[in-house]
């Protein structure tokens, strides 16, 4: 493969202080898929501000505006046309080869909305940059043949979720992956092997590129991981402890109390913690096992874990 690309969707919360968020970003990641191109359409010299505080490396895609697609539905009326025009401007300016298009999923991909994405991709000048859709609320392998070959006309590339054990509809020579995992929108922590099973994925694939863009509720935390792993063969470990330790550690972070059990699995549930400096398992595997109760506090919720735990 000639480039594997980690980061996330956005950097506004990559926060170091004296660093504006993406050149502190950029030090960490190779990549990052703008998100708020998606929300509104940026000024021009915020954009070069973007490119120029980065390495020269750096790679960036820009996720297309909602009103092309939620909006305005595909249809290639003059305000998608202005607006897909910015946003192809903007890839100008930062280099990037790939804008990331999302169609809602009350957008049903029949006939009619097919056209409509013939008709503006046949429309607007793309030059060397790719459109990478993602069609939610559509299964891969349940996209109409009609939409994969007007895809493949265009050199579209199919954007899937590896996390949800989702794979392209077809072949193309990028790998372009959008992270969210198996919890309600991005409510999720994946394990190490979980994330091992996300790089074998994007690994084995016959593409000259492929990017993963994580967007789970700690999506820096585990591109980091991934990024450690690739790098080393190793994962980091969440937390400065192990076993009941880190439990409490990771619960301490926002655990409201009381709490029921089953608020607990589903307030906590998702995250990660040491189990052993080599294995992280969900705290919900600990939780589901918890007596049915309402814990008034953190320490009655820990002792009940402790003999779980033993």
């Amino acid at each position: 493969m000639k480039e594997y690309l980690i980061g996330t969707g956005g950097w506004a919360y990559f926060q170091i202080p004296n660093l504006h968020p993406l050149q502190a970003y950029s030090k960490a990641f190779n990549f990052v898929e703008v998100n708020s191109t998606f929300y509104e359409v940026p000024p021009p010299r915020r954009v070069e501000k973007w490119r120029k505080i980065v390495p020269k490396g750096f790679q960036f895609t820009v996720r297309a505006h909602k009103a092309i697609t939620h909006t305005n539905r595909l249809k290639p009326t003059s305000e998608t046309l202005e607006i897909f025009g910015k946003i192809r401007k903007i890839c100008g300016v930062l280099k990037a080869e790939i804008i990331h298009l999302q169609t809602p999923p009350s957008l049903k991909m029949e006939q009619a909305s097919i056209k409509n994405l013939e008709d503006l991709i046949s429309t607007i000048s793309l030059g060397k940059v790719r459109i990478a859709l993602e069609t939610r609320g559509i299964q891969p392998s349940k996209l109409p043949s009609e939409l994969i070959e007007t895809m493949q006309e265009h050199n579209m590339i199919h954007c899937v979720d590896l996390a949800k054990g989702e794979i392209p509809a077809y072949e193309t020579d990028i790998l372009y992956s959008r992270l969210f995992g198996k919890g309600p929108h991005n409510i999720y922590q994946p394990t190490d092997q979980e994330l091992k099973e996300i790089d074998t994925k994007a690994s084995n694939r016959n593409v000259k590129k492929a990017v993963l863009s994580f967007h789970f509720i700690k999506m820096y935390k585990d591109a980091a991981r991934l990024k450690t792993y690739k790098q080393t063969g190793k994962f980091p470990t969440i937390t400065k402890s192990t076993g009941l330790t880190s439990l409490e550690q990771i619960l301490r972070e926002d655990a409201q109390f009381p709490a029921k059990k089953q608020e607990l699995i589903q307030s906590q549930g998702w995250k990660i913690f040491d189990l052993t400096p080599e294995k992280r398992i969900h705290a919900r595997d600990v939780l589901q096992k918890l007596p049915e109760k309402t814990y008034n506090n953190l320490n009655e919720a820990i002792v009940a874990s402790e003999s779980i735990m033993r």
